[in-house]
C-alpha cells in the first residue's frame, strides 16, 4: 500500500513537519529529514498511532528496526502491539554473535546485522524504517529475518521516495507508508 488514508487528517500534520534538506548527504540528494517531525510530540505520537493501528491486530512478534532511525519509530511500535524490537545494526556495532547481509544504497554499500538467536524460525517480523528509497536497506533487513526463518508481514516507513523504485525491488512484499516525498 501506497501511503495511508490520505484523508486522516494526521497525515497532513506529519507531512508538515518533515524538512527537506537539499544536497545532503551528497549533491542531488534531496534528504528527507525526519528529525523535526520528532520535535512535534503530536505529530510524532500521531506517526507511531497510525503505524500501531495498522499492526495491532497482525499477531506480529518482532518489531524489527533498521539503523538507525528505525530505531527511533520501531520501539514504540514494539510496545503497543506487545512484541520484542530487534535492531538491525551497522557492522561492528552488536556484541556477541551476528548474521550479516550487505546490500547497495542509492548512494553506496553497507551491510546490516542482527544477533544470532533473537528471532525464531516462524515468528511474525515487521521491518520498520524511517523511509524507503531504492529499496536495498529493506531487502537486506527481509533476507537477514527470513534467513532464521522468520516470516515477515511488511516493511512499514513514514516516507517513500516513489521516483527511487525501492518498492519494486522489494519482489512482492507488502509495504506501507504514511506518506511520499515532499
Amino acid at each position: 500500500m501506497s501511503g495511508c488514508k490520505e484523508e486522516d487528517p494526521r497525515i497532513q500534520g506529519i507531512r508538515t513537519r518533515i524538512r527537506v534538506v537539499p544536497n545532503f548527504p551528497k549533491p542531488g540528494i534531496m534528504f528527507q529529514d525526519i528529525t523535526t517531525l520528532l520535535l512535534d510530540p503530536n505529530a510524532f505520537k500521531n506517526a507511531v498511532d497510525l503505524f500501531v493501528e495498522r499492526y495491532k491486530k497482525e499477531n506480529i512478534s518482532v518489531v524489527a528496526g533498521v539503523e538507525a532511525r528505525g530505531f527511533i519509530f520501531g520501539p514504540p511500535i514494539a510496545l503497543a502491539i506487545g512484541a520484542k524490537f530487534v535492531p538491525l545494526r551497522k557492522p561492528g556495532k552488536l556484541p556477541g554473535e551476528v548474521i550479516s547481509e550487505e546490500y547497495v544504497l542509492e548512494y553506496g554499500k553497507d551491510c546490516l546485522q542482527m544477533h544470532i538467536g533473537a528471532v525464531e524460525p516462524g515468528e511474525r517480523a515487521l521491518v520498520v524504517d524511517d523511509l524507503i528509497a531504492t529499496g536495498g536497506t529493506l531487502c537486506a533487513a527481509m533476507k537477514l529475518l527470513e534467513r532464521v526463518g522468520a516470516e515477515v508481514i511488511e516493511c512499514a516507513c513514514v516516507i517513500e521516495l516513489p521516483e527511487l523504485k525501492g518498492r519494486e525491488r522489494l519482489e512482492g512484499k507488502p509495504l506501507f507508508t504514511l506518506l511520499e516525498s515532499l
